[in-house]
C-alpha cells in the first residue's frame, strides 16, 4: 500500500505538470540513470527488435452481418506504437486490432470497419499526426478508438509530463470528434526476458509510473484506460516463450490475444453493448477511489479498467474477459479513407 500511495502521488504530479505545460518530473537520480543506460546497452545485444512491417489488418470484419441488419457498421480505429500496429506477428488475423474488430463484430452482431494508423517506434508526440489521419474523413469518424502507447517514451527517456500531455490532447481531440476512447497504458517493460537487474527493476518502475500518470490524464480528458502492464507481468513472466514473439520484445500471437481479451470488455461497455452495472463489485476487488489512487492500483494489475465517476473519483473495474472469435478474412475494399 505505501508503494501504491507513493506511485499515486508521483502520478498526480506528472499529470498536473502535463496539464499546466510543465517539464518532466524526475523519477530517478543521475546515478540511477547512468546505471540504466549502461544496462540498456548490454540488453540491446540480447533483446531483439523486429524491422518487419506489421501486417495490414484494415478492412471490414463481420461482413456476414451486412445481410442481417440495416444498421450502419461500427467503426474502430487504432493508434499508437508497434504494439498497436501488431509488430512481431505475420498474419493480419493475429494483430490486436483484427482480434478486437472480430470480437466487436461477433458481440454486436454488426459489421465493423477497422482502420489502423499506428506506427512502429512511435512515441506519444506522434499521436497528433495519427489523430489527424484518423479524423481526416469526417464522414468516417470512428465510433471508438483504441490507443496503445508509452513503451518508446520510456526507452527514449521522454519527459513523463510531456508524454502524458501529448496523450491527453489526443484523447480530447478524439472525444471532441465524437469518438469513445480506450487507452491501453504503458506495458511493464520489466518483463522483457533477456533484461536483468537492475535494469529490470528500473524499467518496471518507470513504465508503471508512466502508466499511472497516463491513466489520470486520460480519465480527466474523457477516456477510459485498461492496464496492459501486469498482463506483461505474471502471465508473460510465467510463459515468456509463448507470449513473447521471436524478437523477445513484441508479443506473440498468443500474447496479443491475451491483451485483446483484456481490452474487449471495456470496448463493448464503452459502446453500450454490455448492460453491466457501472458500480464496483467488492467481491471482485473493485472499488471507487480517488483518480490517482485508482491509477496507481491499475498500473500494478493487468486488465484493470479505470473510468471516470464523479470528480475526483474513478471506478476501478475488473471486467470479465471473453474468449475472442477467430478473425475472419477482411474485405479491405469496404473501408474508405
Amino acid at each position: 500500500m505505501p508503494m501504491t500511495m507513493s506511485r499515486a502521488r508521483v502520478a498526480r504530479r506528472i499529470a498536473t505538470a502535463a496539464a499546466f505545460g510543465g517539464g518532466g518530473v524526475g523519477l530517478l537520480g543521475v546515478a540511477a540513470v547512468g546505471v540504466l543506460l549502461t544496462e540498456v546497452r548490454l540488453a540491446r545485444r540480447t533483446v531483439g527488435g523486429s524491422s518487419d512491417i506489421p501486417p495490414c489488418a484494415d478492412g471490414r470484419y463481420g461482413a456476414a452481418f451486412d445481410h442481417r441488419t440495416d444498421r450502419p457498421p461500427l467503426r474502430l480505429g487504432f493508434l499508437g506504437d508497434s504494439t498497436a500496429a501488431g509488430q512481431g506477428v505475420h498474419r493480419p488475423s493475429q494483430t490486436p486490432g483484427a482480434l478486437l474488430a472480430s470480437g466487436l463484430a461477433a458481440l454486436s452482431e454488426l459489421p465493423v470497419d477497422f482502420r489502423n494508423v499506428a506506427l512502429p517506434g512511435a512515441q506519444s508526440d506522434d499521436l497528433a499526426r495519427q489523430v489527424e489521419l484518423m479524423l481526416a474523413d469526417r464522414a468516417a469518424t470512428p465510433d471508438v478508438c483504441v490507443i496503445m502507447i508509452g513503451a518508446n517514451d520510456v526507452t527514449h527517456r521522454m519527459a513523463p509530463a510531456q508524454s502524458v500531455r501529448h496523450l491527453s490532447e489526443a484523447v480530447r481531440r478524439l472525444r471532441a470528434a465524437g469518438c469513445e476512447v480506450i487507452v491501453g497504458t504503458c506495458p511493464d517493460l520489466g518483463t522483457i526476458e533477456p533484461v536483468y537487474q537492475p535494469l529490470r527493476w528500473v524499467a518496471r518502475r518507470l513504465s508503471r509510473q508512466l502508466a499511472a500518470a497516463q491513466t489520470i490524464g486520460v480519465i480527466e480528458s474523457g477516456g477510459r484506460t485498461v492496464s496492459l502492464g501486469d498482463l506483461l507481468g505474471p502471465e508473460f513472466e510465467a510463459r515468456p516463450r509463448e507470449l513473447f514473439g521471436p524478437d523477445n520484445y513484441h508479443p506473440s500471437a498468443e500474447g496479443y490475444a491475451t491483451a485483446a481479451m483484456a481490452v474487449l470488455p471495456t470496448l463493448c461497455v464503452s459502446l453500450g453493448l454490455w448492460p453491466e452495472e457501472e458500480r464496483p463489485e467488492p467481491a471482485r476487488g473493485e472499488s471507487l477511489l480517488p483518480v490517482e489512487q485508482a491509477a496507481a492500483e491499475a498500473a500494478s494489475e493487468g486488465g484493470t479498467e479505470v473510468t471516470a465517476s464523479r470528480a475526483p473519483w474513478a471506478l476501478l473495474k475488473h471486467r470479465r474477459r471473453r474468449q475472442l472469435p477467430e478473425p475472419e478474412p477482411t474485405d479491405p475494399s469496404s473501408v474508405t479513407g
